[in-house]
């Protein structure tokens, strides 16, 4: 896949880039995202300035990854104590006298 030239608009400002064809849709619906938070953003607060919106987009969708990376290193934690765990079962009986091998 080659790359495309796209543009994308965010708080009322156009973009061009280029991007992969396979990283499109997520471009686009990254901007979607973005300005929809935007929207949401200015009808919550009195904040006008685009700039001051824009950072508080930034530091909710950073903290949203952050929070999902730590959920993914502790679902990773768990998961690697489960087979441990099952490793050492497993051990165990095949280390028993009389178990097939």
């Amino acid at each position: 896949m080659g790359e495309k030239s796209v543009k994308i608009t965010i708080a009322g400002r156009a973009y061009p880039l280029k991007v992969n064809a396979s990283e499109e849709a997520f471009v686009n619906d990254a901007a979607r995202r973005i300005n929809e938070r935007l929207i949401q953003l200015e009808s919550k607060y009195s904040v006008k300035d685009k700039q001051d919106l824009l950072a508080m987009t930034a530091l909710q969708f950073a903290t949203q990854y952050l929070e999902a990376q730590q959920k993914i290193s502790d679902e990773n934690t768990a998961l690697l104590s489960g087979l441990a765990a099952i490793e050492t079962m497993l051990d165990a009986h095949i280390s028993k006298p009389g178990a097939v091998s």
